[in-house]
Parts: structure tokens; sequence; C-alpha cells
């Protein structure tokens, strides 16, 4: 194994995964800086939520190295990368999936519920994400009560709650109109940027890549090069040149 570089909080290298025999990475290696907002770009198949999935430790590659904070995520037993999961990771959705018998705070609440932190402190915290995320008001509702937009920034602020190291972003605005779509990933990344959050965004949506600091570029489960990308770091660089693409 190679030792990531010390400024990656998020490392992979040579990254291969199939599904059901179809080549979904291949030979992929990518490096995130701690705070850092990265978007992983390409058309609809082009292996995005594979790499994200990969790199939190959901999926185990079929080779390759994943590295968070200079320790190995590929050789963790499915114990430990679920406990890295829920400690250090957050994850958002396409589509938001809360708990239909809970309110909005309730859901935001729930990873510090889980985790036995006070109903009360739980309760407080919940509210105040809510709030920094416009969506205050409908704190005592449940989700069939809520608008989609509305769903999604519980989402969010349950995905925030526990301030993650990492939080992956799948298409976060997919199933959104364009004037939700705006909003919703203005305060998401206003949030993230504050909290010093590393944050990775997966889109085939060009004008949402261009809010990040950095993109990379899939096609075909290969990473090809993105120019006017700044900061990318020697390693990277390295690493995404013997790709053969």
């Amino acid at each position: 194994m190679v030792a990531p570089p010390d400024n990656d909080v998020l490392w992979a290298r040579s990254l291969h995964h199939s599904h059901s025999g179809s080549p979904a990475l291949t030979g992929v290696s990518v490096g995130v800086r701690e705070g850092e907002i990265l978007a992983v770009g390409g058309p609809r198949g082009s292996g995005k939520t594979t790499l994200l999935r990969c790199l939190s430790g959901s999926l185990v590659p079929d080779e390759g190295e994943v590295w968070f904070n200079s320790g190995p995520v590929h050789t963790l037993g499915a114990v430990a990368r679920e406990r890295l999961r829920r400690d250090r990771f957050g994850w958002i959705d396409p589509e938001p999936t809360l708990v239909p018998e809970l309110t909005a705070w309730e859901n935001a609440a729930l990873p510090l519920l889980l985790r036995g932190i006070a109903h009360r402190a739980a309760k407080k915290a919940a509210l105040e994400w809510l709030e920094r995320l416009d969506i205050d008001m409908c704190a005592r509702k449940r989700p069939h009560a809520l608008l989609q937009a509305q769903r999604q920034r519980v989402a969010i602020a349950r995905a925030l709650i526990a301030t993650p190291a990492v939080l992956f972003v799948d298409e976060p605005t997919a199933t959104l109109h364009r004037a939700d779509r705006a909003q919703v990933l203005r305060t998401l990344l206003t949030a993230a940027r504050s909290h010093r959050i590393t944050t990775l965004i997966a889109t085939h949506d060009t004008d949402i890549a261009a809010l990040a600091d950095r993109t990379v570029v899939l096609i075909d489960g290969r990473r090809v090069n993105s120019p006017g990308n700044k900061g990318a770091s020697e390693t990277e660089g390295i690493a995404a040149c013997s790709l053969s693409v």
C-alpha cells in the first residue's frame, strides 16, 4: 500500500469496481483536502455514485485503496466501516428518505439520538440547523406535510447535525425545480463552508459543479482531464495522468 499525501483528508488510488460484471470504475484516483468542496462530474451512469460509495466505505472496491485521515478504509470490516459512516461521515441522497412517523426536527435529530445524546440537547441542535436552513417553521410537521424542497432541507440538516468530517452528496437537487435547486444548494454549501466540512458532490449539472472549489470528471467509469481546476495536488495530478482514457 502507498501512504496517502499528508494534506488529503480523503484519498483513493486506482479504484476498480464492477456491478454484475459491468465495470463501474476503472483505475480512478482522487484526493480531497480538508474543508474542500469537490464536485464529481460526468454524465449519468459514469460512475459518480459508485465512486462516492467506495470513498465512504459503503462499497468495498474490487481493487485499489481508500484512505481517510491516513487510515485505510478498504481493509476495514463491515462493522468498522458502518461505525465510520455513522460517526465521521454524512450522506445526502437525491431523494430525501425521512422517517414518516417522525416530525422534521425528530428526523434531523436522529443521528444524535442514535448516539445517545440527551433528548433536549438533540432537539436544540436540530432546531438550530433547521433555522440555518430556513425550514424551522416546519419543525413539527411530518414528512407527508412537507414540500419536496422542504424534505430535502430536513435531510440536509440530518446529514450536517453531527458535523461530519466528510459529507457525501449524491445529486442533491435532481428532484427539485430550478428555483428550489439554487436555494437548497446555496444553503448546503454555505453550511459546509462555515463548518469546514469536506464535501464531495456527485452531479451531472455543470452549474452545480461550478460552485465547487474543484471538479473531477468521470466518463464510463474513468477519470478524464478536467481543465480549469486550481489547486489540484501534485500527487493527484500524477495519478490522473497514469489513467488510460
